[in-house]
């Protein structure tokens, strides 16, 4: 019997969120994809697991898992790309959402309709381009069933899930650090024939965010959970996580049982941690996970001690920049303090001075 606790602490140490120092070799969350959304985004949870400010040279941003823009290492985009390969056409049609409706009544078949899409946009992007172009010059190429009407901008677009799951499979990649985004060829780009077990994105999901069911794995990847089911790792072993049958890996047993980290993060409100689809086991008070995970404007978590301990928002005025805590529970002084150097750093890593850290409580 596993309780929330030795969940957490699992995932912690996964993440290697208790690591003072790392390398992008290394980086485990790396290999499952970093989701870069906001301004604390990806190369920020990266900076909480160690690992210094990387650039283009290193990192490639690419639309992938649930059509979020996420970081990986250059050298593995081969890789990567084979992993976020869709299943099956079934599975492709549920992560286009209501883009596959037409085009199942056109007879086009999902996978063939991205295979397509992805050939126009090669086409189009001979040099780095802005999204917007490379959308109104498909919206002039491709057929009907591709497109929708879009009101706020009174024009025709590709749906815009198929247009992002297409981009990797023409080999295009974002550049860093564009609004809005600039697509781009990926140098010498050859996706593999297959991902290998490390980029396995059922086997990744287990090994960082596990314990986990076919369904948070599912969830997770916007699959059908019968498809993850037929791709369930033969060495996943059965835990027992406050009465739910879960799995994990087998190699990973040993960690469940020993992790006990004691470390203090403030994590961004895309951090990998904060992506499990079992949410109730991140944070059983439906009150609090209301505050944490709101349909607009995510805050950030606070992790003191292995578990989640409040919210977090940055506050910029002019030149003056404070972290505003909002803490679930009393904090030590200890932990208070090590908020204050979280936010440090923070500041130091956007590039400016820190006022003060303003508690809640």
């Amino acid at each position: 019997m596993i309780d929330r606790r030795q969940v957490l602490n699992f995932r912690v140490r996964a993440q290697q969120l208790d690591r003072v120092q790392g390398s992008l070799a290394d980086t485990a969350v790396l290999d499952i994809g970093v989701q870069d959304t906001g301004p604390d985004g990806g190369r920020w949870a990266l900076a909480a697991r160690g690992v210094a400010p990387l650039t283009g040279d290193d990192l490639v941003l690419l639309w992938t898992v649930r059509g979020a823009p996420h970081l990986y290492r250059r050298t593995d985009v081969g890789a990567v790309a084979a992993a976020v390969e869709p299943f099956s056409d079934v599975d492709a049609g549920k992560r286009i959402y209501d883009a596959a409706k037409p085009l199942k009544a056109a007879g086009i078949g999902i996978v063939a309709a991205l295979d397509e899409v992805a050939a126009r946009m090669r086409k189009i992007v001979r040099e780095p381009t802005v999204k917007g172009e490379v959308s109104g010059r498909l919206a002039d190429v491709m057929p009907e069933p591709y497109l929708r009407f879009c009101r706020p901008c009174n024009a025709t677009h590709l749906y815009e899930m198929p247009f992002r799951l297409a981009a990797v499979r023409a080999g295009l990649e974002l550049r860093l650090d564009t609004s809005p985004p600039i697509l781009e060829r990926i140098p010498g780009f050859r996706p593999a024939a297959a991902p290998g077990d490390r980029f396995d994105l059922v086997r990744a999901y287990l090994r960082l965010l596990g314990p986990a069911t076919p369904k948070h794995v599912a969830d997770y990847l916007d699959a059908p959970v019968k498809e993850v089911k037929a791709r369930w790792p033969h060495d996943a072993v059965e835990v027992s996580v406050d009465g739910e049958t879960r799995w994990l890996l087998a190699a990973d047993e040993a960690a469940l049982a020993s992790a006990d980290p004691t470390t203090t993060r403030l994590l961004g409100p895309f951090d990998l941690f904060l992506q499990a689809k079992d949410r109730a086991t991140l944070v059983p008070d439906a009150a609090r996970a209301k505050e944490l995970w709101p349909v607009l404007g995510r805050p950030g978590a606070l992790l003191a001690d292995g578990d989640l301990a409040g919210t977090w928002r940055p506050r910029k005025s002019g030149r003056s920049f404070t972290v505003a805590v909002q803490p679930w529970r009393k904090l030590p002084g200890s932990t208070r303090d090590a908020v204050v150097a979280e936010a440090e750093r923070l500041a130091a890593y956007r590039g400016v001075a820190l006022a003060g850290v303003d508690f809640a409580d």
